[in-house]
Order: structure tokens, then C-alpha cells, then sequence
């Protein structure tokens, strides 16, 4: 990342960056890990927020990209509980009703 570019031009272009490395993640399952790693190092130099469909597809405790098997998805109160099975922590988010 060059310093020259102006703040705008430089988030676009994480941010562009990010959906790759997820992208990337959702296809090669053994480096998933890794990938999100990247993804959260480059946001963090920038301060940028990790947009909240990406942020929900991997543990925030220990960063353990969620596929097949390796978390619990629950329903409870209007709360989707995911469990991650690696750090056996769990994490909550607000479902969202549509009408």
C-alpha cells in the first residue's frame, strides 16, 4: 500500500482486497485461517471495518474461518448463537426481521 493515495482510493482498494481473501477462503478451506488473518491485518492498518457479511464467517475469538463442521448455528430469542467448535466460545448477533 503506497502512503501517496488519498483515504478514500486507499479503503476502496482494501476493501476490494478483503472480499478477495474471503473469496479465497470459501474455495481453499486449508489456508481459510490464514486468509482471514490477512484480511483483518490490512483493515486494522487502515481502520477499516470489516463489512458485517464478512465479519460473521469466522470466529472472533480465536479468527477460525467457519465452513462445514467446524461451528453450531443456533436460534434463541431473536439471536442467531454461532459456537465455534475450534475455541468452544460462542458469539451472538441480532436476527434481522423482514416484513
Amino acid at each position: 500500500m503506497k502512503k501517496s493515495k488519498n483515504k478514500e482510493s486507499l479503503r476502496k482498494e482494501v476493501l476490494e482486497e478483503i472480499k478477495n481473501l474471503f473469496n479465497e477462503a470459501k474455495l481453499n478451506t486449508e489456508l481459510a485461517n490464514e486468509y482471514v488473518k490477512i484480511a483483518r491485518k490490512i483493515a486494522m492498518k487502515i481502520n477499516l471495518k470489516i463489512p458485517k457479511e464478512y465479519k460473521r464467517k469466522y470466529c472472533k475469538h480465536c479468527y477460525n474461518y467457519f465452513s462445514n463442521g467446524n461451528y453450531k448455528a443456533r436460534t434463541r430469542n431473536g439471536y442467531v448463537i454461532y459456537h465455534c467448535l475450534k475455541c468452544k466460545k460462542m458469539m451472538k448477533f441480532k436476527m434481522v426481521i423482514l416484513k
